[in-house]
């Protein structure tokens, strides 16, 4: 049974990965889904594929469910997509690190139920009525939750305005001059900073406390290359030609209400190309 089911691992890590932005929470949902296959066994299970499917899905609904509660994110900058060869787990592993900043920014926004819907029809082809089974609801509710994820989706985030770009440049200014009074007139007093890296999620919130780690733009080695990222404003920071920081600016009312960042090194080593600008 282990054996069998680690043939399965590559892509049940993908579709829970795929869901919830994490490698980590994705491993954990996968480890989860193997503790209630050996308690369950495999005696009664006829699609044993189909089956981890669902338990790993249902897992990562409670999951998406648990984090909408507590208003967390999980936020992680990808390289760009690549084809996927039908029936072939590494290849759909590679699918599942194909999801941008402009496709996190608005997967965010989606419902649990929408979210689970798109990734496992969209993404992985799972029939409409497998997927309303794992959702408990109908398989024209199950469409239509699709259906209205992929328009979200497909709309996108608008283009960085020119005065959301001086917003960003005025935040990037004062960090590097470590001038946080400077930094404070460009925050919102709620805003939230989301940064992913190789140890997981750490997540800010608060003027006080975002101003305080933008030490980051204030090295004296570090350069700052603007970028579109997802239609957001958004910088790549490298030092020495090495990436260290990836980084998109929600503004509204011409002050910064969230920052989405990477500083994973592998995950960077892959964006140069795309996001040096």
């Amino acid at each position: 049974m282990t054996d069998e089911f680690e043939t399965h691992r590559p892509y049940l890590h993908a579709i829970a990965y795929r869901m919830l932005g994490s490698h980590a929470d994705a491993d954990d949902a996968v480890q989860e889904a193997w503790l209630r296959l050996a308690r369950t066994g495999t005696a009664e299970i006829a699609d044993l594929r189909g089956w981890l499917t669902t338990v790993t899905s249902r897992i990562c609904l409670d999951l998406l469910r648990r984090r909408k509660v507590r208003g967390e994110e999980a936020l992680e900058l990808d390289i760009d997509p690549r084809p996927a060869e039908d029936g072939d787990p590494e290849a759909e592993a590679l699918l599942a690190e194909s999801v941008g900043l402009a496709l996190y920014v608005v997967m965010d926004a989606l419902t649990p139920a929408e979210r689970v819907s798109f990734v496992l029809h969209d993404v992985f082809e799972v029939p409409f009525d497998m997927i309303a089974d794992i959702l408990d609801r109908s398989t024209a509710a199950t469409k239509m939750l699709a259906s209205r994820a992929r328009g979200r989706l497909r709309l996108g985030t608008p283009p960085a305005q020119e005065a959301d770009r001086g917003v960003v440049d005025a935040f990037l200014a004062a960090a590097g001059s470590g001038d946080v009074a400077a930094l404070l007139t460009v925050l919102a007093p709620d805003v939230e900073l989301t940064a992913r890296g190789q140890q997981g999620t750490v997540m800010i919130r608060g003027a006080g406390q975002v101003a305080g780690q933008a030490t980051s733009f204030a090295r004296r080695d570090a350069v700052v290359h603007p970028a579109t990222v997802g239609g957001l404003p958004g910088v790549l920071v490298t030092v020495d030609g090495r990436p260290v920081t990836a980084m998109g600016f929600v503004v509204t009312d011409g002050v910064v209400t969230a920052m989405h960042g990477v500083t994973d090194p592998v995950r960077l080593g892959q964006l140069v190309p795309s996001w040096v600008g």
